[in-house]
């Protein structure tokens, strides 16, 4: 199995389909369509972006699939005529780093330690910071007006208006579309319900090497997805990761919906990870697999996403001066760099905060039968990325500590000595410790360790296999009094030894 991600921005309301067999990387919003040679294709996953203004729509969707398609094709259902221009998947990294979940594992409790005497000011207590992180034209003779044709980069476009979806998929089959007779239904419904269709290829002699992700947008707000396309070339389920970028937070109108608490979350010491992914699962299939998680609803700067899609290198290609103009027309041409800030502007048409909601669903084919309209949430709060468990099991247990020798003399203060797991270095403001552990696994200097759980990414404590040393409200502020108390000790008897 091969797999490889290729991005197709598409109009809201638009869905894709991708014919004569899809690339690694192609993507559309709908269903990809096999050639005869391209047996065993799968579409397995789509990345989608909505940017949503009252003056404009528009979709970006990154295929995945498996297969190894040598060629492809693909067509999109619009609503009047749409612009088309080319993209980066550097976007879909952006918005997943600045979104992605984060689960942040609780503290372990701080395991007792014997005391190192004689060195302390007063108080002798122990501990760490715990590490956690709290796109008009002719009518053709087949009934077809062929609305606009344009060349975008390595892709032939043409805009296409029917009201007989015969004649449409007669123009398409002799044009090269080879639609799948399972697909002609979904056509024949959208041209029945209005829809104008988009229709891409590669140009004679490009290969899939060549495909750049395509940015498509149309007039207006548009709050529909047209999941019906999307049903095409996918198995039984079909995993979809929606970004949903305006003035609010946005939430499904026609399917159910959920949220994971963070108070339902229990972390497994034994597997560092908790059951995020488990509790989705769960909750997806009491739904029937037609229902979406809304994952996260932030409130962001523009200037954020912007910078890291600006600092990117080698992201964006340019547009070569034969390649731009519409109706087959010749352009100028753009620089990688225009092409850059071209697609910014269509993203983010103002600067400042945006609302982005993040959703994901993992549709049964069934589910695809309806198209997923949007709305705005009743619920206009942000939605946090980061979950806090509070919740664990299978946690470690402290070392058996060893008797302790009595401390004599006025001092009360002392060194924490860990046991094992603790680790790291541990102290307080008030008498300072060095906390010592065998595994070196222990509570550390308070930088999170990151681990991959579930879906998303585990901000570990950092402790090891042992009990940690660490209270989270201690900074670890005391280690250098007690290293320079240890360093001075260390002086006297050094001099007391030369006095000899």
């Amino acid at each position: 199995m091969r797999s490889r991600a290729l991005k197709l921005l598409s109009t809201l309301g638009a869905s894709a389909a991708v014919l004569a067999g899809a690339p690694s990387d192609a993507k559309a919003c709908g269903g990809c369509f096999h050639g005869p040679s391209q047996n065993g294709d799968v579409i397995t996953d789509h990345r989608m972006i909505f940017t949503i203004t009252p003056q404009a729509t528009t979709l970006y969707d990154e295929i995945e699939y498996s297969g190894d398609p040598q060629d492809f094709a693909w067509v999109l259902p619009i609503r009047g005529p749409v612009t088309v221009g080319l993209s980066s998947d550097v976007l879909f990294q952006t918005l997943d780093q600045a979104t992605r979940t984060l689960i942040i594992p609780p503290a372990l409790p701080a395991c007792p330690s014997c005391p190192v005497c004689g060195y302390g000011s007063s108080g002798g207590s122990s501990g760490s910071s715990s590490g956690g992180s709290s796109g008009g034209g002719a009518e053709d003779a087949g009934g077809v007006n062929v609305i606009g044709q344009q060349t975008v980069g390595p892709y032939d476009t043409v805009q296409l208006q029917s009201t007989d979806p015969n004649a449409l998929n007669n123009w398409l089959t002799a044009n090269g579309y080879a639609v799948p007779s399972s697909v002609q239904s979904v056509i024949d419904a959208y041209v029945a319900e209005g829809f104008d269709f988009l229709a891409m290829r590669l140009q004679p002699g490009q290969g899939v090497s060549a495909m750049r992700p395509v940015r498509v947008t149309s007039p207006g707000a548009g709050l529909s997805l047209p999941l019906r396309m999307v049903s095409a070339g996918t198995g039984p389920t079909v995993g979809i990761n929606l970004w949903v970028i305006g003035d609010g937070r946005y939430e499904p109108q026609n399917f159910a919906s959920f949220i994971i608490s963070p108070s339902d979350l229990v972390w497994d010491w034994n597997t560092d990870q908790s059951n995020y992914t488990t509790l989705r699962a769960q909750k997806e299939m009491a739904a029937n697999d037609a229902a979406w998680q809304i994952e996260s609803a932030l409130q962001l700067a523009t200037l954020q996403i912007e910078t890291t899609v600006l600092d990117a290198q080698n992201d964006y290609l340019p547009i070569p001066a034969s390649d731009g103009g519409a109706d087959g027309g010749a352009s100028a041409g753009e620089t990688a760099d225009q092409v850059r800030q071209d697609d910014l502007a269509t993203l983010f048409p103002q600067q400042g905060l945006v609302w982005i909601t993040r959703m994901r669903a993992d549709l049964s084919h069934a589910a695809l039968a309806n198209d997923l309209a949007l709305q705005a949430s009743a619920d206009q709060s942000s939605l946090s990325n980061i979950y806090f468990v509070t919740q664990s099991i299978n946690a470690p247990t402290c070392p058996p500590l060893p008797p302790c020798v009595p401390c004599t003399g006025s001092s009360s203060g002392g060194v924490g000595v860990g046991g094992n797991g603790s680790g790291g270095t541990s102290g307080s403001s008030s008498g300072g410790s060095v906390g010592g552990g065998d595994d070196g696994g222990g509570s550390g200097s308070g930088f999170p360790g990151i681990f991959g759980s579930n879906d998303g990414v585990s901000a570990s404590s950092g402790q090891g296999g042992g009990c940690s040393t660490a209270r989270e409200d201690e900074s670890g502020s005391g280690v250098p009094i007690a290293l320079g108390a240890l360093l001075a000790a260390s002086l006297v008897i050094h001099r007391k030894k030369g006095r000899r």
